[in-house]
């Protein structure tokens, strides 16, 4: 747990995880896959599971210790916070005070939902420029059943960054909850959800507008993130044969 940042330190908000439906989708996320949260409060922790997100009370429901002194003692902190490494990447965020509920016929702790998510990418990811005559394309599918495309200009294991020569309809925050991932000279498409970070317009020397729209991936898939560094490693190998 050490590698992760303490309360107070501040955080590169490109790794905040905002808004609520995103927060939502990403927390049902670590709960069907099961994943073990350490939940630290003053000099105090413990090993948890998240079991549910009742979204109709903006709640978080996770287990208790099995050590009552624990559960005592979390009851009377103020805030505490709740962190683990899905697949290796460190996630953390801070809630405010606990409450003890029923859940499924058993206690549990209950918290409301929180504000932000923080996902730090692995030490070992960066992004790097993709081609420009055979493009890496990102699909997304809206509510409508319209598919808009892009093309991306860089790539990696957390994120993408795509260019649009018109104002592209989406909006900061924003979950896409269906996308599609397509590499050249592949022939299957790679299903990914993910959230629009930023949009940034720029303007060349000529004048000419374009949009830069970044892409943050949401609860990746272990063979669409193998997929992805297969080809990030064979980018990279090739740009050094041709240097």
């Amino acid at each position: 747990m050490s590698e992760i940042p303490p309360a107070g330190v501040e955080i590169d908000e490109r790794f905040h995880i905002t808004g609520r439906r995103a927060i939502v989708f990403t927390l049902v996320g670590y709960i069907r896959d099961g994943e073990q949260f350490t939940v630290l409060f003053g000099d105090k922790l413990f090993v948890t599971q998240l079991l549910d997100v009742d979204e109709d009370d903006d709640l978080l429901i996770f287990d208790l210790s099995g050590a009552e002194t624990l559960n005592h003692a979390l009851l009377r902190a103020d805030r505490c916070r709740l962190a683990a490494r899905p697949a290796g990447i460190h996630v953390h965020f801070d809630v405010g005070e606990v409450s003890e509920i029923e859940y499924d016929g058993r206690p549990a702790f209950a918290v409301a939902l929180p504000t932000a998510i923080v996902r730090l990418q692995r030490r070992e990811s960066f992004r790097i420029a993709t081609p420009v005559l055979n493009p890496v394309r990102f699909f997304i599918s809206r509510a409508d059943g319209k598919e808009q495309g892009f093309s991306a200009c860089d790539i990696s294991v957390t994120g993408i960054g795509l260019l649009a020569a018109a104002a592209p309809d989406l909006l900061s925050g924003e979950l896409l909850e269906r996308c599609r991932i397509r590499l050249p000279d592949e022939a299957q498409d790679m299903p990914v959800a993910a959230r629009v970070q930023r949009i940034i317009a720029l303007e060349s020397r000529s004048g000419e507008r374009q949009w830069r729209i970044g892409v943050h991936f949401l609860n990746l898939s272990p063979a669409v993130e193998n997929r992805l560094q297969r080809y990030i490693a064979r980018l990279e190998r090739e740009r050094h044969e041709h240097a």
